[in-house]
């Protein structure tokens, strides 16, 4: 028998199946990984299919090595799934392969943990031990009787507090067997254990809940405002999905997020709950995996990849704050969570649900028209009305005086709720201490040297750092340029608002939450642990505490510079604002407190202030649709773009320039199709020593074809030296 494999590599001259005789291995099966010979070394592989004959001269042919696992690593629905992923989005097989497994498992880089234990062999349990330890051997003796009292012990603590060689002794004799025993690698055993059971539902979380129970194989849009009890439908419906003999697929957006739903769901569904996301080890990604893929566990949490976590008769798949950004993939394999995780829930027949208490403008549009199935849920559980957001026009502070990071009413309301015994979050979007570095004399500003991007300023090292490459630098004390000592620093960050906070409140605990403190494993469980404990009042973050998050006793938001996402070029920024502004804010006053949020902004009258403020989506909503509408942006069009990057610029642009050709050739045959087609540099002009160009189009009609075209001529004129890739209405523009 011939197997066909498709090897691990990640090229474009070797993604295609080879042959392989099947001689002596008998347990092969499609989805099997195995080592082949490839050249001249051993490579892993994935059988993909079996067939009687091949057109390769069978002298040819080659023997599969060896199969490195007992069960197949990609099911059936993942083979289906491939398939549709390489049509939709063009990719090698290998990459879309790879999505299925975890990456450390490749190459064998993490196996199973194993650990060896002793205990007495059942024939000289209550035997005479005269007749097997001599009298005078009182460190065996000290064994045989402590391993009878305890049954069993681990071979590593045994040689620790007992003697080694009389262990070694009686494993000798036979007296002791040793096991070999696996020991699961568990995700966050740090976090409190609870039980926790459904609750009484609300006449809107019921109405909701109904609606998706009478579904069958439905995209559900579940827009809830912040407090509302998505998470409790959500469990009743994976709740609903055990019951009948299938698993659940829930998504969160941020990593942070998870050890939080992770902590519910385990209260709710116990062991049956699976965590997979980038942020555990790899021992703990591989165990959870294998968790999966054997059926021992049936519910899988996670951040994107868990899209893809092997749980097979999916009863229910949810995306949670399904607007965030995150969701969509901006490194090779781009892809859209949602279309996999539509796929999946047509090929197990099972309703997709997707919520958030602001869903995206794609998303609420759809659902307008029917394509989705609204649900809304308008009051929050515990009846409370939704915090009071003040805005504070920034400009009139500093006309008065105050040029500080906080405006005397956020000052004051700070104090207030800290004295009062309450916390308190304090939203920036801006890690570090400073977001730039500037000469006062000439102008000169602090770039990364790899990157076209302004480096920031980290107080705690006293280092310069860019955020695109992670590249250090030391602190300028004169301009490299006209070697001027007065330096200016930028826009305010994470680090100089807890330095801020740390003066005014001298003796409380500040803890930070952004990019820069949650590097090391199980970070993020850890500070929003302390916060949830009550240990410190104050949470300073970026946008991972933005959403999600329940603490009882936050009831002040302060959002130091709401204006930062508003003024990017990107026909997005005013939507992000909006959601960013309502998700923080629906932080505060979740429980039985009322919370209040204080906003800065130089630009108090904008649109997005006004409806956030009174909590009005709707309004919003209409407003914006509007103006996509009128300007042809999504949903009224499929924004694509190309990203050509090389080493040298005229690499890049030679490659951009041929496809920009074929590509205009077709937007000039089929004129009404396009509202826009362009090439120029990327916004960011290089990254990682890579120079970047592309080229964007907006597809209002016929986008198929159009997109077919676009692909056909990045295909065609990509080069050893240029990575070329196609974005489908791409998250990020720059």
């Amino acid at each position: 028998m011939i197997a066909e494999v498709i090897v691990d590599i990640s090229s474009s001259e070797v993604d295609k199946v080879f042959d392989y005789k099947v001689s002596e291995l008998k347990d092969i099966k499609r989805g099997s990984r195995v080592g082949v010979p490839f050249g001249n070394r051993e490579i892993e592989g994935y059988v993909v299919g079996f067939k009687e004959e091949s057109d390769v001269p069978d002298s040819k042919l080659k023997d599969i090595v060896r199969l490195i696992d007992d069960y197949p690593v990609i099911t059936e629905e993942m083979f289906e799934l491939m398939s549709f992923m390489r049509k939709k989005y063009r990719l090698r097989i290998v990459d879309v392969l790879r999505l299925f497994i975890p990456s450390q498992m490749r190459g064998g880089r993490v196996k199973e943990l194993k650990k060896q234990y002793v205990s007495v062999r059942d024939e000289f349990i209550n035997a005479d031990i005269d007749t097997f330890i001599k009298p005078a051997a009182k460190a065996q003796r000290d064994v045989y009787y402590h391993l009878c009292d305890v049954g069993s012990a681990s071979l590593t603590e045994m040689n620790e507090n007992f003697s080694a060689s009389a262990v070694r002794n009686l494993i000798t004799r036979d007296i002791l067997r040793v096991d070999s025993v696996e020991i699961k690698r568990t995700p966050y055993k740090e976090l409190k254990d609870g039980v926790s059971e459904p609750r009484v539902l609300t006449d809107e979380q019921k109405n909701a809940y109904d609606k998706i129970s009478a579904g069958a194989g439905d995209t559900f849009l579940l827009h809830g405002v912040t407090g509302s009890g998505k998470t409790e439908v959500y469990m009743r419906c994976i709740a609903d999905a055990l019951n009948a003999g299938k698993s659940a697929v829930m998504l969160v957006p941020e990593i942070s997020l998870t050890p939080q739903v992770f902590r519910v769901f385990k209260a709710r569904f116990g062991n049956s709950v699976a965590i997979l996301h980038s942020g555990l080890s790899a021992g703990e990604r591989f165990d959870e995996w294998r968790r999966l893929i054997s059926g021992e566990a049936s519910v899988v949490i996670g951040a994107r990849s868990a899209i893809f976590a092997p749980v097979k008769n999916v009863g229910i798949i949810i995306i949670d704050e399904e607007h965030d950004s995150s969701y969509v993939s901006e490194s090779n394999p781009r892809y859209q969570t949602y279309d996999v995780a539509r796929f999946r829930a047509d090929y197990n027949h099972c309703n997709l649900i997707m919520g958030s208490a602001t869903p995206s403008i794609e998303s609420y549009y759809y659902a307008s028209v029917g394509k989705y199935s609204l649900l809304e849920m308008n009051t929050r559980v515990n009846k409370r009305s939704l915090p009071e957001i003040d805005i504070v026009d920034m400009s009139k502070e500093y006309a008065a005086g105050n040029n500080g990071i906080f405006s005397r009413k956020l000052e004051s309301e700070l104090h207030e709720c800290v004295d009062g015994g309450n916390q308190a979050i304090i939203f920036l979007n801006r890690r570090g201490y400073s977001s730039y570095v500037m000469c006062r004399s000439c102008g000169y500003v602090a770039k990364c040297e790899r990157c076209d991007v302004s480096l920031v300023y980290h107080k705690e090292e006293n280092v310069l750092k860019c955020h695109y490459c992670g590249n250090r630098y030391s602190m300028l004390d004169v301009c490299p340029a006209c070697k001027s000592p007065h330096i200016k620093r930028g826009y305010v960050g994470t680090q100089q608002v807890v330095e801020k906070l740390s003066q005014m409140f001298p003796g409380k605990e500040i803890l930070r939450m952004d990019n820069d403190t949650t590097q090391t494993k199980d970070s993020h469980a850890l500070i929003l642990e302390r916060f949830a404990s009550g240990k410190a009042p104050l949470l300073v973050g970026t946008q991972m505490i933005a959403k999600g998050h329940d603490f009882p006793d936050v009831t002040l938001v302060g959002i130091v510079d709401a204006d930062m996402s508003l003024h990017f070029n990107d026909y997005r920024s005013t939507e992000r604002t909006y959601q960013l502004i309502t998700q923080v804010s629906g932080r505060a006053g979740r429980d039985t407190k009322f919370g209040r949020v204080v906003l800065q902004t130089f630009t108090p009258n904008h649109y997005a202030y006004k409806f956030a403020v009174d909590g009005n989506y709707k309004g919003f909503f209409e407003k914006e649709i509007n103006l996509r509408e009128i300007t042809k942006y999504p949903p009224f069009a499929v924004i694509v773009r190309v990203l050509v990057s090389s080493e040298t610029e005229d690499a890049a642009f030679g490659v951009l320039k041929n496809i920009y050709g074929d590509v205009m050739d077709y937007v000039t045959a089929h004129r009404s199709d396009f509202a826009y087609a362009a090439a120029m540099k990327s916004p960011v002009k290089k990254i990682q020593s890579k120079f970047r160009m592309q080229l964007l189009a907006r597809v209002v009609s016929g986008a198929e074809s159009a997109l077919d075209c676009i692909y056909a001529a990045a295909e065609r004129y990509r080069t050893a030296k240029t990575t070329c890739f196609v974005e489908v209405n791409p998250s990020n523009l720059s």
